[in-house]
């Protein structure tokens, strides 16, 4: 049995967030300069400069990406040999963010009754926390600040087991062509299929965590992933929704088992700014 204290779950959680909000992963920043360089729509174009030159001054200022720093999600893998001391897991995670968000000067996102009062809590609390139980001993962490601008126009659809791979793409496609420019295009985005209505936006979330220049382990679905992405960027779109022929700089697709008389599928719209940070302790 190996202990893990909560102090330094804390620690991890707030410099990952820290990250996070401030510093793109290394894949998808070499997508957006890419798509500098191939963008032959002049307005397009100019928009993904400045999405490139944002990007550059956010890393060298120390300064968030965007302004909206998001609602922080986390994905916690435990292996059957660790035992957490020192208090909660949940408590834990939710210290790292308070003290992410006031140490960072991010924007506090989070209001506490989603409907009738909405209060901000004004420390970005709580997370929202997925644990999945591993083999091992180690304790592995991935953060994603999630801004709703993008979160705004995901999707889900209960679709009909008898469906081809064709309906999905189609479905995809039309999410794209829905949301326009309201999430800050080229998107990324995160595609789950299979499970139950509420365990495929789970995946959807879980394929956003994922880097972008890896495709699923299974080739049905990185064949998948490569024709739903092709797609995407017929729509006309662009960057910014300003038109062009970069509507989209990838999609990731995470599959689960799910019942004979369903097939959910759920689509979790990113902007360019996928941001997400893991490590294992």
């Amino acid at each position: 049995m190996r202990e893990i204290d909560c102090d330094v779950i804390t620690k991890t959680v707030k410099d990952l967030f820290i990250k996070a909000n401030i510093i793109l992963p290394a894949d998808t920043e070499n997508a957006v300069f890419a798509a500098c360089e191939k963008e032959s729509c002049a307005v397009s174009a100019a928009a993904l400069r400045t999405a490139k030159e944002n990007l550059i001054i956010a890393k060298e200022e120390n300064m968030p990406i965007c302004q909206d720093t998001g609602m922080a999600v986390v994905f916690c893998e435990i292996g059957n040999e660790v035992h957490i001391t020192g208090g909660s897991l949940t408590d834990a995670i939710n210290e790292g963010v308070r003290k992410a968000y006031s140490e960072g000067y991010f924007r506090c996102s989070v209001v506490d009754d989603p409907l009738f009062n909405r209060k901000n809590t004004n420390d970005n609390t709580p997370a929202v926390i997925h644990v999945e139980f591993t083999h091992g001993i180690n304790l592995k962490l991935t953060v994603e600040p999630k801004g709703f601008g993008s979160e705004n126009m995901s999707r889900i659809k209960m679709f009909n087991p008898s469906i081809t791979k064709d309906d999905i793409i189609k479905f995809a496609v039309q999410t794209i062509k829905d949301a326009g420019g309201n999430p800050c295009p080229p998107v990324v985005i995160g595609i789950g299929i299979g499970g139950t209505f509420d365990y495929s936006a789970v995946l959807a979330k879980k394929a956003l965590a994922r880097s972008i220049s890896v495709r699923n382990p299974n080739p049905l679905y990185a064949s998948l992933e490569e024709e739903i992405l092709t797609e995407l960027n017929k729509t006309g779109v662009g960057a910014q929704g300003f038109g062009g022929y970069i509507s989209a700089l990838a999609v990731n697709i995470e599959y689960f088992p799910t019942h004979i008389a369903g097939l959910p599928v759920a689509i979790n719209v990113n902007c360019h700014i996928a941001r997400h940070a893991e490590i294992t302790i």
